[in-house]
């Protein structure tokens, strides 16, 4: 009988017990969903450095605040991200080489996996002078200035061992070219009326090499291009004269026309031209006079940020604002479908002109990466606060950098 009502006090304690605890959860807080932390990058953005001095390039996380070198085979590597996100292309153009590296991070569009080690890719080309890079969906696209050839390729390829970039020739003289992609998987390419000249005409081919549409309209020393899939543009001088400048328009099926630059602009060109994917822009920049508004549908150029003090001028990663750079240090942000001034303040301290390398500037939505050549550190700045500035060690001269990964923190398992 005791046993019997010992048990039956133990139960009831137990009972007790669990509804205390049940009520108690029930008075808890519900944790509220994380919100993203605007003070830290996005978990899937790279940063990748390559130095004046030193084959070392080093691969910035930004998330975790880590910085891990490898050996390239040359210093001054030029580099770009490219349209997949997942890879870095590496130009070697005094030693004809271009390499690839590889992020290990792969996107399934709503959220990224890690899909190996950051490494370094299996794929080059070895075209003669290769400058200027292009890069449209999983495709790569390299103008090879010394024999005025194309170097093409793909993302499928580039974990291959032993593969090579595809080589299009289309008859073109050795110049320092330019070239576009277009959605139907046509390039337009510059020409140059002789070996080495500036080019005037652009034309359009086919993957072959084959003329698609004939150059209509001849201008001159073209110089930067930038292409939204069905409209290509391209800086340089109205003429040969070289006197007063604007923009060559070249659709896909083959039209050309030609946007003069505003007037008074004097004999300039803009010699950078920009596509802002997410606002659907064009911009022209020369540093001689600033960044410009460049209207493919009301045919004018308008000014941004008139000025003659502008040595770097970046699209974000998205396409939404315009990054310009000024020797004062300062650092203006524009939304570019206004054009309106967001944001403006010091972030350096003042630059020289006459310095050979510069400090250079890319951003994502939430920092601008400035590497500085002259402290070996790349400087990470909060675009919502200038004064934020987490300063990473690199190397002993970063004098180029490039944006690859993603803008985005949601991974498989998060």
């Amino acid at each position: 009988m005791y046993i019997k009502t010992n048990f039956k006090k133990l139960a009831l304690l137990s009972l007790m017990a669990v509804a205390f605890t049940a009520c108690k959860k029930d008075r808890d807080p519900i944790a509220p969903e994380p919100e993203d932390d605007h003070s830290k990058e996005y978990k899937y953005v790279r940063v990748l450095v390559s130095d004046e001095l030193s084959t070392q390039l080093n691969l910035l996380d930004p998330f975790l605040g880590t910085t891990t070198a490898f050996t390239g085979k040359y210093p001054l590597a030029n580099l770009y991200g490219t349209a997949s996100g997942r890879y870095a292309a590496v130009l070697y153009s005094s030693q004809n080489l271009v390499e690839v590296f590889d992020s290990g991070l792969l996107s399934h569009d709503d959220h990224v996996d890690v899909d190996g080690q950051p490494q370094w890719a299996s794929i080059t080309a070895t075209g003669i002078k290769p400058t200027h890079f292009k890069s449209k969906n999983t495709e790569s696209l390299i103008f090879n200035d010394g024999d005025g050839t194309l170097s093409v390729g793909n993302d499928a390829d580039f974990k291959t061992p032993g593969a090579k970039f595809s080589v299009v020739n289309a008859g073109l003289l050795p110049h320092h070219g330019a070239m576009a992609q277009f959605d139907n998987g046509t390039y337009a390419v510059t020409v140059a009326a002789s070996a080495g000249a500036s080019p005037n005409r652009v034309q359009i081919i086919n993957k072959s090499g084959s003329i698609a549409h004939a150059s209509n309209l001849e201008i001159g020393a073209i110089h930067g291009n930038a292409s939204n899939g069905t409209v290509a543009v391209f800086g340089g001088f109205s003429s040969s004269a070289a006197t007063a400048g604007g923009v060559l328009v070249v659709n896909a099926s083959g039209e050309q026309r030609l946007i003069p630059n505003p007037e008074g602009f004097g004999a300039f060109r803009l010699a950078s031209i920009y596509y802002a994917e997410a606002s659907r822009k064009f911009i022209g920049y020369v540093a001689t006079k600033g960044a410009y508004m460049i209207d493919i549908a009301g045919n004018k150029i308008t000014p941004i940020y008139a000025g003659n003090d502008a040595f770097q001028c970046k699209v974000d990663r998205a396409g939404d604002n315009l990054l310009v750079l000024t020797l004062d240090g300062k650092l203006r942000i524009y939304n570019l479908l206004t054009g309106a001034l967001k944001k403006e303040g010091d972030i350096l301290s003042i630059v020289n002109s006459s310095d050979t390398y510069k400090p250079v500037l890319e951003a994502t939505e939430k920092f601008a990466y400035v590497a500085v050549p002259s402290s070996g550190e790349v400087h990470q700045i909060d675009l919502q606060d200038f004064s934020k500035v987490i300063k990473h060690k690199v190397s002993s001269r970063p004098v180029r950098l490039t944006l690859f990964g993603f803008e985005s923190s949601e991974g498989h398992n998060d």
